[in-house]
């Protein structure tokens, strides 16, 4: 199984998959302020205003929070890189939902 450095802000960009319906679930203790902290600075350092960028992150939190049971969004982060269909899934469950729609 091919494993990916573990990095939660990449769930800021991706392919479009089709969404897997899944029980919501919730970040562990602190980690969803650490989401938030590292998705702004990915999103500032693409060019993006802080109002929007926090305005994305929050919107791919709750993504994460409604599509992933509290276990995958655990090996989202955990420290032993994370399983690259998961991070595909969470890449396309935040743009799908968290895209700007043109």
């Amino acid at each position: 199984m091919m494993r990916v450095p573990s990095l939660l802000a990449l769930a800021a960009a991706g392919a479009l998959l089709l969404p897997v319906a899944a029980n919501a679930g919730n970040f562990p203790a602190g980690k969803e302020a650490a989401y938030m902290t590292q998705c702004t600075q990915v999103a500032s350092g693409q060019g993006v205003d802080a109002a929007t960028a926090k305005k994305h992150c929050d919107c791919g939190a709750q993504a994460i929070k409604k599509n992933f049971t509290d276990a995958e969004i655990a090996d989202l982060d955990s420290k032993d890189g994370v399983d690259a269909k998961l991070m595909q899934k969470a890449q396309s469950v935040v743009k799908q939902a968290c895209a700007p729609k043109s």
